[in-house]
């Protein structure tokens, strides 16, 4: 694989990131032996993938402790990302947490320390301040963003450097484009596209609304009962399955599978860095390694654009796929 710079950063990262959070959230993902996930960390590293994202929210700490663990022997050569929950963002709660998930990291330093959510309750320059204190001290390398829009991240940018952002994207959820991913753009920052399939809403696996159960249906395309939903609003389900019926005729056409197809995609969009892949096995990291090796042509790409048009309209500009009252600001 290619390296790409992330930012304005000396960091060089992998365009596929193994994200970490499948590998200890059961209630979403289901139950995950930890000898196969360290086997699927280590499929990682085989594959030259040397770029993970994780979060002290995944699996309460425990994602970071089985990355940590298996990582320690090959620390040298891999980035580390992981991420600070919007709760723990004041002074001493973020130096609390940093030096937590450090322990549980099993390291000296993290890569990349990202904010999870913005948080408006505590003020940025409480927030940063401490976080360049991390980083003089060498317990953080650099600044990440996640889930942030135009105005926070301006208003993080002035107070101190951020290397990256990592927000939603796919073929189903292309509201970052409206000014997302343009604010990105124009402050220079590393762009890392979680849920590149959409809770697996992009593997082929499902046909109809009511086949996709659980935590898996609680974005907003989905009606506003679904378990766990937070939104209120309507959904668009109808319109989901009908973009994802022309997706799936296009991958045919192409003779790629949904998944290749739409990872594919999203590594070929202007400004994208990294897609982060989801994993629990080696296969699915093998698949997700094979789309950095596809080129999608100009038809291909037109077609796309226009099979998933209407859905990204009638979802509209908001890029928080959880809340009809955007946490992005």
């Amino acid at each position: 694989m290619n390296y790409r710079q992330l930012g304005k950063s000396d960091l060089a990262v992998t365009p596929i990131v193994m994200g970490c959070w499948g590998i200890s959230d059961e209630a979403m993902w289901g139950p995950q032996d930890d000898a196969d996930t360290r086997a699927t960390i280590h499929a990682a590293l085989d594959h030259g993938i040397t770029f993970f994202d994780t979060a002290e929210a995944y699996g309460k700490g425990r994602s970071e402790s089985i990355l940590g663990e298996a990582l320690k022997p090959y620390r040298d050569r891999v980035i580390i990302a992981t991420k600070v929950r919007s709760a723990n963002v004041s002074a001493p709660e973020i130096r609390a947490a940093c030096d937590a998930s450090l322990k549980r990291l099993q390291t000296d330093t993290i890569d990349v320390y990202q904010i999870h959510w913005p948080s408006h309750s505590v003020p940025f320059e409480e927030t940063m301040g401490e976080l360049m204190r991390l980083r003089d001290e060498g317990k953080i390398r650099y600044v990440g963003l996640s889930n942030h829009g135009s105005q926070d991240m301006a208003a993080m940018l002035a107070l101190g450097p951020v290397i990256s952002n990592q927000v939603p994207y796919n073929l189903l959820w292309r509201a970052i484009e409206d000014a997302v991913l343009p604010a990105c753009g124009q402050y220079g920052l590393g762009v890392l596209a979680y849920s590149p399939l959409l809770h697996g809403l992009l593997t082929g696996k499902y046909t109809s609304a009511e086949q996709v159960t659980g935590g898996r249906a609680r974005t907003r395309h989905f009606a506003s009962h679904r378990p766990g939903a937070r939104h209120g609003e309507p959904g668009a389900e109808d319109e989901l399955f009908a973009t994802i019926e022309r997706i799936r005729g296009i991958a045919a056409d192409c003779g790629l599978s949904m998944p290749l197809l739409a990872t594919a995609w999203v590594l070929h969009q202007p400004g994208i860095t990294a897609v982060i892949a989801g994993a629990r096995t080696s296969v699915h990291l093998a698949d997700a390694v094979r789309a950095t090796e596809i080129t999608l042509s100009a038809d291909v790409l037109a077609a796309l654009d226009a099979a998933t048009l209407p859905l990204k309209q009638r979802m509209g500009p908001n890029p928080d796929l959880w809340q009809s009252d955007s946490r992005f600001r």
